[in-house]
């Protein structure tokens, strides 16, 4: 096995250790529990350092997308979380949709 597979199967294994240790700790806390609560934390502002990164410094194909169109989708996308009771599905396919069309319009 080459040294890179390697690693990214102990980080893989590390990864689902870690899940599993925190379903299984995360069974017996209640949700107000503050544990839950800065994982929770934790977790939105790692989202949130991914979607900013993505916008403004892409890397891949979505830096082919102009930046009109990657905003575009993200004032869309935030829309309707907000306004669909905070439902992350619509949200990321109106975003998706609003990013394509602007993206073909500037084309």
């Amino acid at each position: 096995m080459a040294p890179a597979d390697l690693a990214l199967a102990a980080t893989a294994l590390a990864c689902l250790a870690l899940r599993l240790a925190g379903v299984w700790l995360a069974g017996g806390l209640s949700t107000e529990h503050p544990a839950i609560a800065w994982a929770t934390a934790v977790a939105q502002a790692t989202l949130a350092a991914f979607v900013t990164l993505a916008i403004v410094a892409p890397a891949g194909a979505l830096a082919e997308v102009p930046l009109a169109a990657r905003l575009a989708g993200l004032g869309l996308g935030v829309a309707v979380c907000l306004g669909f009771g905070r439902r992350m599905l619509p949200a990321l396919l109106a975003g998706l949709a609003a990013m394509l069309l602007v993206r073909a319009l500037l084309a």
